[in-house]
């Protein structure tokens, strides 16, 4: 887990940890997340082209190339606005957005597509699975029914599993990864780092939070969907791992001079997964 290069904190210090951004952005009635995932963070540099520009806790990449900017997740609802200020914070403009890729379909991570979609005319790129529950802003949900709705939002482009998308001669790739929603994403790029060669990688969340897992009559698959997502993770090309929660890769957004206290690997990661997963499935074997 620990086997990733320790990088000196000078690199991931942004030149706006000075800047004010305010108070906590403000609580949905209808779902209330922890204060971490609605606190603002400045700009914080990842790599040579790849910014992390969403809160504490819930990441939203910035993606610079030669023929403009990719944006990886938009977090909570609320996050519209401050991801839109934090691309302006960077020098960059929001018009320059071709594409906005996402992990999965639940409001923390999806939330704002919609609006930061009408506001930079970007191509918004999902898959089947996903594409259904943006269309119904996360109503209807597998696990979790209406209780996490948002704005829906169209997908202009659906991909299939492997599929790249090219921009600015920066390959992505993407990796159909389902368990946590059955139209789960992870995405892998390559970048540099002080002008050395990093391989990225985006994974999705692999926890199953309250779910059903054998047996479930709406995820009749479920348990073989995450067993062969674990599997997938592990053969990812991963220098560099970033996750949806921070805290799931080892990061905290909020410490500008440390960032990624415990760095781990794809398979780390993928590891640790399965482990929680199959203790969780032994577990209501036991009861059921």
């Amino acid at each position: 887990m620990r086997s990733l290069c320790r990088v000196t904190a000078g690199l991931f210090l942004s030149a706006f940890t000075s800047l004010s951004l305010g108070a906590p952005l403000t609580q949905l009635k209808a779902y209330e997340a922890p204060p971490a995932w609605l606190t603002p963070i400045a700009p914080l540099r990842i790599s040579d082209n790849v910014w992390q520009i969403g809160t504490a806790s819930l990441t939203s990449l910035l993606v610079r190339t030669p023929d403009g900017l990719v944006l990886i997740d938009g977090g909570m609802p609320q996050q519209s606005t401050l991801t839109l200020d934090n691309i302006r914070r960077l020098g960059m403009n929001p018009s320059d957005v071709r594409y906005i890729f996402h992990s999965h379909a639940h409001i923390d991570h999806a939330g704002p597509l919609a609006a930061i979609r009408e506001a930079t005319g970007a191509t918004l790129v999902s898959n089947a699975e996903s594409a259904a529950l943006l269309q119904r802003g996360g109503a209807g949900d597998l696990h979790f029914g209406d209780r996490m709705n948002y704005r829906p939002a169209h997908a202009d482009r659906l991909v299939q599993d492997g599929e790249t998308i090219e921009l600015g001669a920066m390959i992505f790739t993407v990796h159909f990864t389902p368990g946590h929603t059955p139209g789960s994403m992870s995405w892998t790029w390559s970048d540099t780092r002080d002008g050395k060669p990093l391989r990225m990688a985006y994974v999705d969340s692999l926890s199953a939070p309250g779910y059903k897992l054998a047996q479930n009559p709406r995820y009749p698959k479920l348990v073989e969907a995450f067993r062969s997502s674990f599997a997938r993770v592990r053969a990812l090309p991963c220098d560099l791992l970033l996750t949806p929660h921070a805290e799931g890769s080892g990061w905290d957004y909020g410490n500008a001079a440390a960032p990624h206290p415990k760095p781990m690997s794809c398979a780390d990661y993928a590891d640790d997964a399965e482990r929680k997963f199959e203790q969780n499935l032994a577990e209501q074997s036991a009861t059921s």
